[in-house]
């Protein structure tokens, strides 16, 4: 699975009994899907659903994201592309590329906020899936570039979250997060040691630290988010008018 504390993971079956990618973290991933009657009755997967919809219909960031992909040519359709599900206690999501699907850990996503932050981090995964070939299993690089994308990308390392976390912003602080955050992603999901982590980081970090793709800029509040999102949508008028 891609996607860190709001944590990845990737599929693939002869490798699996050594290196699980992640998936320990998400354990209905392996079971039966419940029938709708069963799951209904779940408190958390209900809200789990209605802040996913909140998110999808008000969110500028998600918003440009899903616009994004599907001009890729990668639409996403909320029940295919979306499950709510209880996972290990130290995740909020992740991606399975292996189905194209992010995971939204209905047991940790307490707050709104939170379900629009996570929403943004796994759907930046799932946009550089569908527009590159992402090699999620085996490359460590491909993985923390995405990560340290998401990071960079979603709003994770705002302001107002460092100060919730009691990290408080001296200069370049939010490279610093941004590096943090990616390694942390990978050590929650590959077997790999903390230098290997940081190693893979630190020789893709510029590069991918500014793609900014889709967003053009550091969405760095919602505000920066509605700007970048009026631009994409504009910018086909613009192309037009050349």
């Amino acid at each position: 699975m891609e996607g860190g504390g709001e944590a990845t993971a990737a599929g693939g079956d002869g490798e699996l009994e050594e290196e699980d990618f992640g998936y320990r973290l998400f354990p209905e991933r392996n079971k039966k899907p419940q029938s709708f009657l069963m799951r209904s009755l779940f408190t958390f997967h209900n809200k789990c659903q209605l802040m996913l919809r909140m998110t999808l219909e008000t969110n500028p960031y998600a918003q440009l994201l899903l616009e994004a992909m599907k001009q890729s040519g990668c639409t996403v359709f909320n029940d295919r592309h979306f499950s709510c599900e209880n996972c290990d206690g130290c995740v909020s999501g992740g991606f399975d590329s292996a189905t194209s699907q992010i995971v939204l850990c209905q047991n940790n996503i307490r707050h709104q906020s939170h379900m629009n932050r996570v929403v943004t981090h796994e759907l930046i995964h799932a946009f550089d899936h569908c527009r590159a070939h992402v090699d999620w299993f085996s490359n460590v690089k491909h993985l923390a570039c995405s990560e340290i994308r998401a990071a960079n990308l979603s709003g994770d390392c705002t302001l107002m979250n460092e100060i919730t976390r009691f990290k408080f912003g001296l200069k370049g602080h939010h490279q610093t997060c941004v590096r943090d955050r990616a390694i942390r992603s990978i050590l929650a999901v590959r077997k790999v040691s903390k230098e290997e982590a940081e190693k893979a980081v630190d020789e893709v970090f510029d590069a991918c630290f500014n793609d900014l793709a889709p967003f053009g800029r550091i969405p760095h509040s919602k505000t920066d988010a509605k700007r970048a999102y009026k631009d994409f949508q504009n910018r086909d008028r613009y192309n037009a008018n050349l």
